[in-house]
């Protein structure tokens, strides 16, 4: 059965059919059609039971986009009463989001859909391996929720309930987003920006499922951004199969829709911005404006660009769209561009047709660079792409080469020299080992710090206490208020270079203009009603007073090119406003003072 709607027992065909029923809070909105078919089938007496009164288990495989897809899934049928919960034992039925780019995961769902069949478990599986492979020997008599059907969730989750197979896998229009939610973060949205994408990677079986690329508008994701950080968000994931072909299917590009989005965030940097994996083809004519955006106080400096060999004979085998030039192209300009940039890169092993020349240019890149993050892979040959047709390397081989890049991999020390410094991080999440708490730096390097829990969601200033391979150790030195946090976005972004204090245009990735532009306009921010909105007037003057005399104490911490004595001066001297609101409290104060001596002597 290829739709739900043929399992819904109509009305006559008015008002709503038997069975149906709206979300406890009203959440979301279904709309049947009349029945196409009479159900003949016995509906199992275990099913009878009240629906949105169960329990589910649900696991998710894959990327951020499927996490983010199982959060809203989660939040609708939490939504219509169901519970959630991590023990398949007391669930009474399971929901399995699945991933296609590599076999072990799709193994691993295998595995689990033979327990839930043993554990004689209604199933419903869902994600890139059923909407790319929907005739697998697996999935045979289980419910399917296709990747652009998530809205539907609890139509198809009511249905296997009731002992039937419902199949929803036709495209149609995106998921809204504003959906109902449960976030397996509560400090951490992760926001699919768009789905499927335009390449056509010879090895990957996610453009089958995702098809081709489709974009949110600018102003649907920015209003997403706005309610996520009224919903007490601190971090934001910008999630897609590749987020620089963001937009082009609607006139727009990645620069615009960042530009859009880090203008709604809070200036003093409680919320944080960190953008998706972007292949290098569709950033190369953006990189100085995303490098721009990456300087920000607001978004992490940290970017994933995969490049999969180090080969251009291979690259053109996968159909990447880029060589070896391009990508150093991109990391040599963020590097340059952006202060402690770090950069994420992805290493398939063993790909049809590599010879040990194409696999040494591999290792002389990773090790030329020494990226922080390497995600080593083994070539996987997916079933129905063009790459399981070649001519396959011997696997002792894959496994060889793949073992040899990892060790030179591990052997590298990128966090050497971080020991002593003091770093702003954002705290989101408890650690593995239940200890400690995990923060991010600027350039989302992991910091473990040892707090309580009423630190998530905070930011905070930690020295670096000692370092290890995958992430530092940090010390606590102070948690940051709105006000002493917004101090120092601006103290960061002033200096948009650690290359030169000139911060020259290119290092900035930005005019001149721009950059103190950004300074002055959060500046400003510190100092309008709305920020001081709880505070009395009084306070506020002698708040800024301060606050310029901490600035002359800096001293050249302002310092752009060309510009350094006008930024100085329109930041240290006292405006007519500032004269005037002064004037004011004084003659305030004054009269007060008389009035008040003047009704004492009338007591008398």
């Amino acid at each position: 059965m290829e739709d739900i709607e043929d399992l819904l027992a109509g009305g006559g065909g008015a008002g709503v059919p038997p069975g149906f029923r709206l979300p406890v809070a009203g959440a979301v909105g279904v709309n049947p059609k009349q029945k196409k078919e009479k159900i003949t089938h016995t509906i199992p007496k275990a099913s009878l039971s009240i629906p949105g009164t169960q329990t589910i288990y649900m696991k998710t495989f894959g990327c951020s986009h499927n996490q983010s897809d199982s959060e809203y899934m989660g939040g609708q049928l939490s939504a219509f009463g169901y519970v959630l919960s991590d023990d398949p034992d007391e669930a009474d039925l399971w929901l399995i989001n699945t991933c296609t780019v590599k076999s072990p995961s799709q193994s691993a769902m295998n595995t689990l859909i033979t327990k839930c069949r043993s554990a004689k478990k209604p199933l419903v599986v869902a994600g890139c391996v059923p909407q790319g492979s929907r005739d697998l020997k697996e999935l045979e008599g289980v419910s399917i929720v296709g990747v652009q059907q998530i809205d539907r969730v609890v139509e198809v989750v009511e249905e296997t309930l009731k002992g039937h197979e419902v199949r929803l896998l036709t495209r149609r229009t995106l998921p809204a987003l504003d959906l109902p939610k449960v976030r397996k973060n509560k400090f951490v949205e992760i926001l699919p920006i768009n789905v499927g994408c335009l390449g056509a990677c010879t090895y990957c079986k996610t453009k089958h499922a995702r098809g081709h690329l489709g974009s949110y508008t600018v102003e649907s994701l920015v209003g997403r951004v706005r309610a996520v950080i009224a919903d007490g968000v601190k971090e934001i994931w910008l999630s897609s199969e590749d987020t620089g072909a963001y937009g082009r299917d609607i006139g727009v590009n990645l620069p615009i829709l960042l530009n859009a989005i880090v203008a709604v965030l809070p200036s003093d940097g409680s919320t944080m911005l960190r953008i998706g994996m972007t292949n290098p083809p569709y950033i190369l004519e953006h990189l100085k404006e995303i490098a721009h955006v990456l300087c920000h106080p607001c978004v992490y400096s940290f970017l994933h660009v995969p490049v999969q060999s180090g080969s251009d004979s291979i690259l053109t085998a996968m159909k990447r769209e880029y060589t070896v030039s391009e990508f150093r192209t991109v990391v040599d300009t963020l590097i340059e561009l952006v202060p402690g940039m770090q950069i994420a890169t992805d290493i398939i092993c063993g790909f049809p047709g590599e010879t040990d020349e194409d696999f040494a240019r591999t290792v002389d890149l990773i090790r030329e660079y020494k990226f922080a993050q390497v995600h080593i892979s083994q070539f996987y040959p997916r079933p129905g792409t063009p790459a399981a047709r070649m001519k396959k390397v011997p696997s002792t081989v894959v496994k060889k080469r793949s073992r040899e890049l990892t060790t030179v991999f591990e052997s590298f020390v990128p966090y050497v020299g971080m020991e002593g410094k003091v770093e702003r991080i954002w705290i989101t999440e408890f650690a593995t080992d239940g200890v400690h708490l995990v923060g991010h730096t600027k350039g989302y390097i992991q910091v473990l710090v040892i707090g309580p829990e009423t630190m998530l969601g905070l930011s905070a200033m930690a020295k670096i206490t000692s370092v290890g391979r995958w992430s530092v150790f940090g010390e606590v030195i102070e948690v940051l208020n709105q006000a002493n946090a917004v101090e120092r976005s601006v103290d960061q972004f002033s200096h948009c270079s650690s290359l030169d204090s000139s911060c020259s245009k290119e290092q900035c990735a930005c005019e001149m203009t721009s950059c103190c532009g950004q300074v002055q306009e959060v500046e400003k921010k510190v100092s309008t009603p709305k920020y001081e909105a709880k505070l009395n007037l009084v306070g506020w003057v002698l708040r800024k007073r301060k606050s310029n005399s901490r600035i002359m104490e800096k001293g050249s911490a302002m310092e752009f090119e060309g510009n350094q004595n006008k930024a100085q001066n329109c930041l240290l001297e006292w405006s007519a406003v500032d004269k005037g609101l002064l004037g004011g409290v004084l003659v305030s104060l004054l009269t007060i003072l008389a009035l008040s001596l003047y009704l004492g002597t009338r007591s008398f």
